[in-house]
């Protein structure tokens, strides 16, 4: 319920309490109660000092220093708390200085005295003002009476999403329920106020979830409540959305194990989860099973531009998922993640034509690169530019066919493409089975071991392999990869001419070049 100070100095605690400062502000909200006794003032502060909370102190360790008295004072209204009640006692301070008044008055906190003689405890006065909180004038206006009377409420409705969506309407909140992926399966919006989205984006970046309690999330001015539940075995995660923001925690807490108890009793099973298993079905290359759920997940006639894949993610991935979720508002695009300890893959998709799709690719493409400074050993692999679903299944097998030999043939590279993917992915191919191609592209490299001394040879492939395949044909980049000079460089690139009896940055020696020198790497692996 919603009170103010108001409301609790009508309360039996408070029967004898006098108003020492700003009584024109007592209509200020109160959510919470807390204690501040802490001898260190800084670290009392920070502990007590939340917005709508109703402070209580004795004063004991400050009792005789009006200073610091009047620097709690400062330090609270400028965290703006409800009041400070001070408890007036022999062992503290048996009367508040006009000093401490005054600046209360002046920095617009509310001061309240509770005498000794009246015998109430931090105890009384804190289980008065809570059970005002939950439950305000009578049992019947509290939100979980009347939730719970529409959830149990079998023969007025069909369904259990029926009789929530009832409840909700009738006490001003709203329901989201989520898988643990932060897929929706159940929406109860009784009023827009906030995209599920930004709302989840919010909450994983302030790592919101608590295992025992709803924790309180502000999302762009709305008051959201996030936790877990467990359905049938299985946890989700709830979110409660305060429209007029009315409602403490420990009411939303109550609220959500409410709903958890009325599931059971409707034997309600939630939706699977179709945006989920599609995107793991495309990951292992299911492409019959991602067509089947095309229509239930609501990506028919979508175009599909990106399948990526992030390695060595560790404790970064809410960076990582912030920078896709930036890209994401930014660009206009749909994005699938699914995310494994260490890992993360992903599908981008969109709607519209060509330049549409245009459009996208080119975001995507940006935001590999913004994503490949969060650290320096993460590696991403995407395949990007396609429309068709084939396309992006096909992408995930040539990234899970590939990825454990990317870093050995381009070891200098965080990004890896379709281009590096298809080449290396020929590279394997070769390796598994077709022999007779890869003894052709190995003799191409034959004759650095015949030709000049074994020492000599290695030196001018390595030489050729870092130009070719790690300095993109740069010499001046190949000298500072292999910390030598760029006239050693250029000898050694003249002298691998010579052997090679061709022009190795012509057009038609690059391409067999580039994959020999591939495929030597990873034969030398």
């Amino acid at each position: 319920m919603k009170i103010n100070v108001n409301d609790c100095l009508k309360l039996d605690s408070f029967r004898n309490a006098k108003v020492l400062s700003c009584a024109e502000m007592l209509d200020r909200r109160v959510k919470s109660v807390s204690v501040f006794d802490e001898a260190d003032l800084g670290m009392g502060v920070e502990r007590n000092g939340e917005k709508d909370q109703m402070v209580l102190s004795h004063f004991w360790t400050c009792s005789h220093d009006i200073d610091v008295q009047k620097k709690i004072v400062d330090g609270l209204a400028a965290k703006d708390v409800s009041a400070l009640v001070i408890f007036l006692n022999e062992k503290g301070v048996t009367k508040v200085s006009d000093e401490v008044v005054n600046e209360a008055e002046t920095v617009g906190l509310p001061l309240i005295t509770i005498g000794e003689e009246d015998h109430i405890t931090y105890s009384m006065l804190i289980e008065q003002v809570i059970d005002k909180i939950l439950y305000g004038e009578t049992y019947s206006d509290n939100v979980l009476n009347n939730t719970m009377y529409h959830l149990l409420n079998f023969e007025s409705h069909s369904s259990f999403p029926d009789a929530l969506r009832e409840a909700a309407l009738c006490n001003k909140y709203q329901v989201v329920l989520m898988t643990e992926e932060f897929n929706t399966i159940l929406t109860v919006e009784t009023r827009h106020l906030v995209k599920i989205e930004d709302a989840v984006h919010a909450a994983r970046k302030l790592d919101a979830f608590s295992v025992n309690s709803f924790t309180r999330v502000d999302v762009e001015g709305v008051i959201t409540y996030w936790g877990f539940i467990d359905i049938k075995e299985s946890r989700y995660i709830l979110v409660i959305v305060d429209n007029d923001d009315e409602y403490s925690v420990s009411e939303m807490t109550k609220l959500a194990r409410s709903i958890e108890i009325a599931i059971g009793m409707w034997k309600y099973t939630p939706d699977r989860d179709s945006r989920s298993e599609f995107i793991k079905s495309a990951v292992r290359g299911d492409i019959a099973f991602c067509h089947t759920l095309l229509d239930e997940s609501g990506l028919r006639g979508k175009q599909f531009t990106s399948a990526f894949y992030i390695r060595n993610v560790g404790e970064d991935l809410d960076t990582f998922l912030d920078i896709l979720a930036k890209y994401k508002k930014e660009a206009d695009f749909g994005l699938l993640t699914t995310t494994e300890p260490d890992e993360v893959y992903g599908i981008i998709y969109t709607d519209g034509g060509q330049d549409r799709g245009i459009e996208v690719k080119n975001a995507c493409l940006e935001m590999f690169e913004e994503l490949k400074s969060v650290k320096k050993n993460e590696r991403i692999f995407h395949v990007t530019g396609f429309e068709r679903l084939e396309s992006c299944v096909d992408g995930f097998k040539m990234i899970n066919k590939t990825a454990r030999f990317m870093e050995k043939v381009f070891p200098y590279k965080r990004v890896f493409s379709k281009y590096e993917i298809a080449m290396v992915s020929d590279c394997v191919y070769m390796q598994s089975g077709s022999q007779m191609q890869r003894k052709m592209y190995l003799d191409l490299l034959e004759p650095f071991e015949r030709e000049v001394s074994q020492n000599k040879g290695r030196m001018l492939i390595d030489t050729l392999s870092t130009f070719v395949l790690d300095a993109g044909m740069n010499s001046g980049r190949t000298a500072e990869f292999l910390d030598i000079h760029n006239n050693t460089v250029q000898y050694r690139l003249k002298k691998a001419n010579e052997i090679l009896g061709a022009e190795m940055t012509a057009n038609r020696v690059i391409p067999g070049l580039t994959l020999a020198l591939a495929l030597k790497r990873l034969e030398e692996e």
